[in-house]
């Protein structure tokens, strides 16, 4: 989680006004330290290891701390006056609502909340050009090549699947472009610019966004906190700002959990919005992860294996999702081992095989390429001789 993450929490002792105010607040803790006494030294070499205290200059007595919290929550009560938008007016209202509305107005609810879920960011390359490439990508572990140079390039508007055998070097291809491997040699570049040695949270930012083959959310966080932590990637408000409850700061929080509630109605679990997520059922945790994803309003959203664990019904319901991500104006690189919904939802396939690309086109070519064919089921011992 990164620092503007973690500066979003609400002052300690403080009960919240909105559900991403149950997140604990690390930013503020510097402010529980004892005051210096009089005549001591206040500087040292504790100080240099713990830059972070610098925050804590910005001291207020308990008098101005309680006018700005009252100020905090009046603004967040005006806001409130203006409408309700896409959040909940109360614990499983949008539930109710939902159960209630004619098929007219559920299609008008739905339009409302695509419009509320769409990104809102400015991509440089149109629909159709090349959003990301991967441009000779090498990737050593030691004496073993997990990617030997792999070269391929996304479409924006497009659903990519990356297939291929176990130990074919899928995940090390996601972990490759999202940052949390730096390329032994080669080049990803979005929008036509290099990654670099960019950090993950700086890559996040750029754009890209992705789900993982193991679930990793937040199980003591509720699912419309896990999805307000994913909306805090766009956010512009300081540390100082989040620790004064300035207006910027609740206007961004406010945007958050309705953005993070329309979110969480697209993917189909609003109803869930108030439980942990260490209690939804294993689908909804899958679909919790991809809002989560989402809510960074990514330019590319990558997607390892998300029908994993899934009976035939549930990747039934997942190929519909995503296909209303795409339609929603994302563009999506899938990793998966069902054949059926790879051939189903995507547009264009690569094939990788031992880190090597050994083809790349349209499901139905990818579906009769001997090459592919002999990755998954083998060759008989004589084609080879």
């Amino acid at each position: 989680m990164t620092d503007e993450t973690r500066s979003a929490g609400t002052e300690p002792g403080r009960p919240g006004k909105h559900a991403a105010d149950a997140a604990p607040d690390t930013s503020s803790a510097s402010t529980d330290a004892p005051a210096p006494r009089a005549g001591e030294d206040t500087t040292g070499p504790s100080d240099a290891a713990h830059p972070a205290d610098d925050v804590a200059t910005v001291a207020l007595d308990e008098a101005t701390r309680e006018q700005a919290a009252e100020r905090a929550d009046e603004h967040i009560d005006n806001l409130a006056a203006e409408g309700p938008g896409l959040m909940p007016d109360g614990e499983g209202s949008i539930v109710e609502q939902l159960a209630h509305m004619s098929p007219e107005e559920l299609a008008e609810r739905e339009a409302e909340v695509a419009e509320v879920v769409a990104p809102d960011r400015e991509i440089a390359v149109e629909v159709g050009d090349t959003l990301l490439a991967m441009d000779e990508v090498t990737m050593r572990f030691g004496g073993l090549v997990a990617l030997d140079s792999v070269s391929f390039g996304i479409r924006r508007g497009e659903i990519l699947g990356l297939i291929g055998p176990n130990g074919a070097g899928k995940t090390t291809c996601f972990n490759a472009l999202t940052g949390v491997y730096r390329p032994t040699s080669g080049r990803v570049l979005l929008e036509g610019q290099p990654l670099g040695r960019r950090s993950r949270h700086q890559i996040t930012r750029l754009g890209i966004a992705r789900t993982f083959q193991n679930i990793r959310l937040f199980g003591e966080m509720t699912a419309l906190e896990n999805v307000v932590v994913g909306a805090d990637a766009r956010h512009k408000t300081s540390v100082v700002g989040a620790l004064l409850r300035l207006p910027r700061h609740h206007r961004e929080e406010r945007a958050a959990i309705d953005r993070a509630m329309a979110l969480l109605e697209f993917v189909g679990i609003a109803g869930r919005a108030a439980e942990k997520a260490r209690n939804l059922p294993y689908g909804d945790q899958r679909r919790l992860e991809i809002a989560r994803a989402l809510a960074t309003e990514p330019k590319l959203l990558c997607l390892d294996e998300p029908a994993a664990g899934f009976n035939p019904a549930e990747k039934d319901n997942l190929m519909g999702l995503i296909h209303k991500i795409r339609e929603d104006g994302y563009t999506v690189l899938l990793i998966e081992h069902d054949m059926r919904l790879v051939m189903g939802v995507t547009d264009r396939i690569v094939v990788l095989e031992f880190g090597r690309k050994i083809a790349e086109g349209l499901p139905h070519e990818i579906r009769e390429n001997p090459a592919v064919i002999a990755a998954y089921l083998g060759v008989p011992d004589d084609a080879t001789a």
